[in-house]
């Protein structure tokens, strides 16, 4: 799971790769122009950033120059219509780290998004373990003791953030920005809830939960 920005002011193309990266079971939001992309940068956590080239008034490749010169570190894949050699050369240069050129195939942007996520900064095994729970981030499954536990979808996306950050606090607000659209009206009750639901899967009875709950520091996945 990852949590996505679209910067496109095509709202079909966006949409239609929305759509399909939600289905894979990412949390993804669109930017209609890079004013935009650029508060939402500023105020809510992203892995990644699909970005296109001809936005209205700051374009694509001025939106990644200031922010790669503000430090901006989270990798940037440009959908574009431009496809010249020279053009691509130009969005590399200004900091992408991949560029693929429209008309695209959706599965093709998945895998490439895959492996932007798989790079140094951010790799991780795709099978992850942590006592006797398994995870599988790619098909998305969940084991304990061998055998399935089933989640729903924000139960697991839950349980993958822990994974990939184990031993690190989240209080209500980051989960929130990481796990939930920036948009949605969920809010700590919310989180409550559903760390209710998946403890109550993952746990065994009789010892205690995996997922540590300190106030004022939030949750952490202890393995320590």
């Amino acid at each position: 799971m990852a949590k996505i920005l679209i910067v496109e002011d095509d709202a079909s193309v966006a949409e239609n790769v929305q759509d399909f990266l939600v289905s894979e079971g990412n949390v993804v939001e669109i930017a209609a122009t890079a004013e935009n992309a650029q508060e939402l940068v500023k105020s809510f956590p992203y892995d990644l950033i699909i970005l296109d080239w001809s936005l209205p008034k700051l374009s694509g490749v001025g939106f990644l120059q200031q922010y790669r010169a503000a430090g901006g570190n989270l990798p940037v894949l440009m959908l574009t219509g431009k496809e010249s050699i020279t053009d691509k050369e130009v969005g590399l240069d200004s900091g992408a780290d991949d560029y693929i050129t429209k008309p695209f195939h959706l599965r093709e942007l998945s895998a490439r998004i895959r492996a932007l996520l798989r790079r140094p900064n951010t790799q991780i095994g795709t099978v992850i373990s942590i006592a006797d729970l398994v995870i599988d981030t790619v098909a998305r499954t969940v084991t304990k003791g061998g055998q399935p536990v089933e989640l729903l979808p924000k139960e697991y996306a839950l349980l993958e953030l822990f994974f990939r950050n184990p031993n690190q606090y989240f209080d209500g607000d980051s989960i929130l920005e990481r796990v939930w659209h920036s948009e949605s009206d969920a809010g700590p009750g919310t989180v409550r809830t559903t760390m209710a639901r998946l403890r109550k899967k993952i746990d065994t009875e009789g010892r205690e939960s995996i997922i540590k709950n300190d106030r004022g520091f939030g949750y952490k996945l202890e393995t320590i």
